[in-house]
């Protein structure tokens, strides 16, 4: 299948401001880019484009006094099929992890490891080592929070949604990698595309989203403890230790949001 994707983010600013994103699709994935992907910053505004050291691309542009619109689109062939399965992925022993894999076992800014090892231990302990025990911790995090846009807060952190049961996609994946990283499963948060491919549209429907990838059996598997069920057509941005890694936009000063849309729809062919 094609998967049509793109953006388009206004920003006003009252003078020149630097500004950093992260809204390119995930190296990953650029075998499957038809043609290229396009991003822009209107006024005809420059873009340098650079890979940060989790290997994600990000571009850095200064918006001109008045403001900046970001635009990208990019058509992506996917495979069609949904989220892998593998039950008999393993949980690896530490001492045989590489190196690069050790950092997503340490704490980080929304996933305080040493607030939650404990209550992980008591919830997860009996659980069989491997796929298993993180589809329980996604199972667990699916039942025990609650989804709602009324709960998004920029400083809520996974300790904070344990307590308070609600948030939104970001922070049901910063609960579930936290628990996995207690229970000694490397986890890293991922950010990207996922359309109302293969299930009922939602009349709100979803634009960027947030989900997480366990390290079993040598490999990074995607988990989604909103959803809990595997989806077809995730287009990967960005991957980093939780989602101040993998901010869409940061700006040097102050600047305003005035307009947000996304898509990421199957191309139906006539």
């Amino acid at each position: 299948m094609e998967i049509k994707v793109g953006f388009e983010i206004s920003y006003a600013a009252a003078q020149p401001t630097p500004m950093v994103m992260m809204l390119s699709i995930h190296p990953s994935r650029f075998a499957d880019i038809v043609g290229t992907e396009r991003i822009t910053a209107g006024p005809d505004v420059p873009i340098g484009f650079y890979r940060d050291g989790f290997g994600n691309v990000c571009g850095r542009l200064v918006a001109p006094a008045g403001g900046v619109t970001l635009r990208g689109d990019a058509l992506v062939r996917d495979c069609g099929l949904p989220d892998a399965v593998v039950p008999t992925a393993q949980q690896l022993p530490i001492d045989q992890l590489p190196d690069d894999v050790l950092q997503y076992l340490m704490p980080s800014r929304y996933c305080e490891t040493d607030k939650l090892t404990d209550i992980a231990w008591s919830l997860f302990a009996n659980t069989q080592p491997g796929w298993a025990r993180v589809q329980a911790i996604v199972d667990f995090v699916h039942n025990h929070v609650s989804f709602g846009y009324e709960h998004a807060h920029h400083m809520k952190s996974a300790h904070d949604v344990y307590a308070e049961r609600a948030g939104v996609c970001r922070d049901f994946a910063h609960l579930a990698l936290t628990f996995c990283r207690c229970m000694n499963i490397p986890a890293r948060y991922c950010t990207g595309y996922l359309g109302d491919i293969g299930v009922p549209r939602d009349p709100a429907p979803m634009d960027f989203s947030g989900w997480f990838q366990a390290y079993l059996s040598g490999q990074w598997y995607t988990f989604d403890a909103r959803h809990n069920h595997p989806r077809i057509g995730r287009i990967l941005m960005g991957t980093g230790r939780d989602a101040a890694d993998v901010a869409l936009t940061t700006s040097f000063g102050r600047m305003d949001l005035v307009k947000f849309l996304v898509i990421s729809d199957e191309v139906v062919p006539a």
